[in-house]
């Protein structure tokens, strides 16, 4: 598959991708990382706005994933059940077999299929070799890590290059 680190779209959040859009584009399966992408770090309840936007996600059709690399044991299993989603831990982004294994879990073809995350390097690149439409997303927060500022300083043109070919 391709080696690519340019998304599909930047967003602001994960509630500003329009579950409607999704499903004209026929889209099944949302694969969602959770760090700094559905939550900041080290929050570990779902709150409301994301659990309307899975609810609407599902009132179109679509399930949401959690596809975390968190290493912290527990963390996105708990997440995951208090919002009602499967999930899968120590996924190996940016590695094709995390995304191979969701996508079969849950019956669907990498076409039907879309990544949301907030990292290029993992969440954007892994997306794109197992031939999924990587969604990027502004991170929640970026604050108490300087390799976080340097990542996303790194990334800047990918991101900037992503929001000239939005996928919605």
């Amino acid at each position: 598959m391709p080696f690519s680190l340019i998304p599909r779209g930047v967003y602001a959040s994960v509630t500003d991708i329009s579950p409607q859009a999704l499903a004209s584009k026929g889209v099944k399966l949302v694969l969602a990382d959770l760090d700094n992408t559905l939550v900041p770090y080290r929050v570990t309840q779902p709150p409301q706005a994301i659990i309307d936007w899975k609810q609407a996600l599902e009132a179109h059709g679509i399930r949401l994933f959690l596809l975390s690399n968190s290493r912290k044991p527990g963390r996105a299993q708990h997440f995951a059940e208090l919002l009602g989603i499967p999930y899968q831990g120590h996924s190996g982004k940016p590695k094709r077999s995390g995304y191979l294994r969701a996508m079969e879990r849950m019956g669907v073809t990498p076409e039907q299929t879309v990544m949301v995350g907030d990292q290029i390097f993992t969440d954007t690149l892994g997306a794109n070799r197992a031939g999924i439409v990587p969604l990027l997303v502004k991170p929640i927060r970026l604050a108490g890590n300087p390799g976080r500022y340097l990542r996303y300083a790194v990334e800047t043109p990918f991101r900037l290059l992503g929001q000239r070919r939005p996928f919605l």
